[in-house]
C-alpha cells in the first residue's frame, strides 16, 4: 500500500525530531525473524535505549486492526494534531505522543513512561540489523535503477546531438563549397 503525503510527511518530521549523535534509527521494523509485528520506527540509543514509534494518520488507521507494535523502553504515537484530540481517551498511560503542529513540526504533548522491553535486547537488535540491511539493499538497486535509467536517457540525448550536429556539419560543408565554388566564378 502506498504512503499518503501526510505519512511522508510525519516520517521525515520524525527522522528530524529523532536525528542526534548516538542514536540509531529505522524505519519498518519487523520484530522477530518472522515476527507478525511491525514497528514504523525503531531506534536505540548508545545508553541501551530502545523506542517505538508508530505513525497514525486517521482514526480508522489509529483504531485499524494493526497492532500497535510497542516493546521498547518508551513507545510513542505520532499523529495530526486534531487525530490526537479524538483519539487521546484511548491512548494508553505509558504511550507518549507527538503531533504535527499547524506549524509543521513535531511537538511532544504526552510524555512516555518507562517500560521492560516486551522482547529481548537480542531480538530487537537483529530485528533492527535485518531492517536496515533490508532497506540499504532496497535503496541501493533503486538507486542502481535510477543510475542506470538516467544514463540511458543522456545516452540517447547525446546520440540524437550527435547525429543533428553531423547533419548541420554536412549542410555548413556544403555551403562553405557552394560558396567557394559561386566566388571562383565570379573572380
Amino acid at each position: 500500500m502506498a504512503k499518503t503525503e501526510l505519512t511522508k510527511q510525519l516520517e521525515k518530521e520524525l527522522y528530524n525530531l529523532i536525528r542526534k549523535v548516538g542514536t540509531f534509527a529505522c524505519f519498518e521494523v519487523t520484530i522477530g525473524f518472522n515476527g507478525k509485528e511491525r514497528v514504523d520506527l525503531l531506534t536505540y540509543n548508545t545508553k541501551g535505549i530502545w523506542r517505538c514509534y508508530e505513525i497514525k494518520v486517521s482514526k480508522q488507521d489509529f483504531y485499524s486492526k494493526s497492532a500497535h507494535t510497542f516493546v521498547g523502553h518508551y513507545n510513542y504515537f505520532v499523529m495530526p494534531d486534531q487525530l490526537f484530540k479524538e483519539v487521546k481517551k484511548d491512548i494508553p498511560k505509558y504511550v507518549g505522543v507527538y503531533v504535527l503542529t499547524d506549524k509543521n513540526y513535531l511537538q511532544s504533548v504526552k510524555k512516555a513512561s518507562k517500560q521492560k522491553l516486551k522482547v529481548s535486547k537480542n531480538i530487537l537488535q537483529d530485528s533492527m540489523i535485518r531492517s536496515l540491511y533490508y532497506n540499504v539493499d532496497k535503496q541501493i538497486n533503486s538507486n542502481n535503477e535510477l543510475i542506470i535509467d538516467r544514463l540511458n536517457r543522456t545516452i540517447n540525448r547525446l546520440e540524437k546531438e550527435l547525429k543533428d550536429k553531423r547533419k548541420a556539419y554536412i549542410e555548413l560543408s556544403n555551403e562553405l563549397f557552394n560558396l567557394k565554388h559561386n566566388n571562383r566564378k565570379v573572380w
